[in-house]
């Protein structure tokens, strides 16, 4: 039999905002004809090559110790919350935001930037390569003050709520679709209980990619394996892997 390679994963990258009094996280519901069909996610998608471009530098504060590659994946990362949240986060400077455009025009209005050494590493996730579409995803932390307005997109995108980690957890627990990655990384969320804790515990995490494995289940299912050493105290789901 011939065998078949796995898939290139896409770069992806995915921000979990989180505010304080109550430590709460933005969840959005997806829409059922997209990408993770009616899946509770964070704000996220795929590194476009604009996210790369070199115009963005006069545009960005706390670049200079990042490389190309890890500059891009933070600009999608608050892209894409743009564009699914209606929210900039580590923005400095200027009036109002215009209200469509280019991501870069918006930030530059009024000579805003974005800060991307406010954006706080926090976990790094592979698709199975059994699976045909795959991504390679980069998972951040930042904070944005209470008075900050979500409003999803309506294509995308097609509900937003603020929610402890713990909530979000139930909510997954109840059956509401959410990921493995999303799950995990909201377990790892409700280990702290305000946003310092959580930046503070993001920093001292080492780095690790995570790469599950699809194990077959005696009853003929599907379930993913991680390795105890990815450091989420969970090692195997039986939820959906898709």
């Amino acid at each position: 039999m011939e065998q078949v390679s796995p898939s290139v994963p896409r770069k992806a990258a995915t921000l979990l905002v989180v505010r304080d009094d109550p430590f709460e996280v933005l969840m959005l519901r997806r829409h059922a004809g997209a990408t993770f069909p009616s899946a509770m996610v964070f704000p996220g998608g795929v590194v476009e090559a604009s996210d790369g471009d070199e115009e963005w530098l006069p545009h960005l504060i706390g670049a200079g110790d990042l490389d190309a590659e890890e500059r891009a994946y933070r600009i999608a990362a608050l892209r894409e919350t743009w564009e699914e949240a209606s929210i900039v986060v580590a923005r400095r400077g200027g009036s109002a935001l215009p209200d469509s455009g280019p991501f870069r025009d918006v930030v530059g209005a009024g000579g805003g930037v974005l800060e991307l050494d406010r954006l706080q590493h926090f976990g790094h996730w592979l698709t199975p390569d059994v699976l045909p579409k795959r991504f390679d995803t980069r998972f951040y932390l930042a904070e944005v003050d209470r008075n900050v307005t979500a409003r999803f997109d309506g294509g995308e995108t097609v509900s937003v709520e603020w929610l402890s980690p713990e909530a979000a957890l139930a909510r997954a627990a109840a059956g509401d679709r959410m990921l493995f990655p999303t799950r995990m990384n909201l377990k790892r969320l409700a280990e702290s209980s305000t946003v310092a804790e959580a930046l503070a515990a993001a920093a001292l995490r080492p780095f690790y990619a995570v790469l599950p494995i699809v194990v077959p289940t005696p009853d003929g299912g599907r379930m993913l394996r991680i390795p105890a050493e990815a450091g989420y105290g969970v090692t195997e789901d039986f939820q959906s892997i898709s």
